[in-house]
């Protein structure tokens, strides 16, 4: 399965490459009050708003993983609390009861 894995992440970079390879003509990049930057190479451009993508993504998905960590934490918390209140309790007696001592069995 690993061996797998690595053979699809090389298929996936060498058509990346390829890609960006393909990619590398100039463009010209028009920004707000009229301010031009001309010729950029194409997957620089690509690349730098991937990037900012990526940047942006985690940005957003950050608060998510923090307050989930915060729970993980409390319910570690939580069984550690718990667990150490179940080691305090006394042990259960160690004879078999029989059914009829719990529950009556009701007439038929």
């Amino acid at each position: 399965m690993r061996y797998l894995v690595w053979l699809l992440r090389l298929v996936v970079f060498i058509i990346v490459l390829l890609f960006a390879l393909k990619n590398t003509g100039p463009v010209d990049i028009n920004f707000f009050a009229g301010h031009v930057v001309t010729d950029v190479p194409l997957i620089v451009v690509m690349l730098v708003v991937f990037v900012l993508g990526i940047a942006l993504g985690l940005l957003i998905a950050a608060p998510a993983v923090l307050r989930a960590r915060r729970e993980k934490a409390r319910l570690r918390r939580d069984i550690a609390r718990l667990e150490e209140k179940n080691r305090q309790l006394p042990a259960a007696p160690a004879e078999a009861m029989a059914p009829e001592t719990v529950a009556p069995m009701a007439p038929l």
